[in-house]
């Protein structure tokens, strides 16, 4: 139980982490900031695959591959539900979330904006937890990390609308607390859920990788590509996924 709560924290406090890094970097690049999207996003396309959907597929029985899809499916949907019902800033307001122009930004959309992030990080902590609730601990921390990793630029990413939007240093950097407790909880609730109920851990499995898996796809690399930077982002994902790659062989 210790690993757990140190593995919520740990998850948690990488946004908190991220979150300190943008307000040392307001002003990076396109380029910069793609690259480390990107990176993120290999690391959490290693972490859904291997950490979530292949031990779903072992742990499946007989039904394993009807288990496994399902879950994915419902994860995925769960998430474009969301998506539905808290749009995203930039969808809302029509613009880029880094040109910071305070007159093109009201608060109440970077508001939306933040609580949507908020709200993708539960999913994310249940991942988490679930790996833990399972059992295998050396999985749990290869899932763990491959979040904690991808939650860095995530962080970095919220600080720069809110400062632009008016809102204060200091409420600025409650929210993008705010964000990362969401994480803390969420890593709990997957943990007692499947400790209570271990029959349902493949499917919990594969529904916490649906939702990277949908993360991954409908928003961070089309974020990538939208401003000429292409190759340097392909690149920067495959290096995340080797990055895993090594981490998973490392602590197995």
């Amino acid at each position: 139980m210790e690993v757990v709560v140190l593995t919520a924290l740990g998850v948690g406090g990488a946004t908190l982490l991220g979150a300190i890094i943008g307000f040392l970097f307001k002003d990076i690049s396109h380029k910069f900031s793609d690259a480390v999207i990107a990176f993120a996003s290999g690391v959490m396309l290693a972490a859904s695959i291997f950490g979530l959907v292949v031990p779903s597929i072992e742990g499946g029985g007989k039904y394993a591959l009807f288990v496994t899809v399902s879950g994915i499916m419902a994860g995925a949907l769960t998430l474009n539900l969301i998506d539905r019902l808290v749009p995203h800033l930039h969808k809302m307001a029509g613009v880029d979330l880094e040109e910071h122009k305070a007159n093109q930004m009201g608060v109440n959309k970077v508001m939306l904006f933040v609580i949507a992030i908020a709200i993708h990080n539960l999913p994310e902590g249940i991942a988490a937890g679930v790996g833990f609730g399972g059992g295998d601990v050396s999985n749990a921390i290869f899932i763990a990390g491959g979040i904690a990793f991808q939650n860095i630029p995530e962080g970095m990413v919220i600080i720069a609308p809110m400062l632009a939007s008016g809102i204060t240093p200091r409420r600025t950097f409650i929210y993008a607390a705010l964000t990362g407790f969401v994480e803390v909880v969420g890593t709990f609730i997957g943990y007692f859920a499947v400790s209570i109920a271990t029959a349902i851990l493949p499917f919990a499995l594969a529904f916490a990788g649906g939702t990277m898996l949908y993360v991954i796809s409908d928003e961070m690399i089309p974020e990538t590509h939208e401003h000429g930077n292409e190759r340097v982002a392909t690149y920067a994902l495959l290096i995340g996924f080797c990055f895993m790659l090594v981490f998973d062989k490392i602590i197995g």
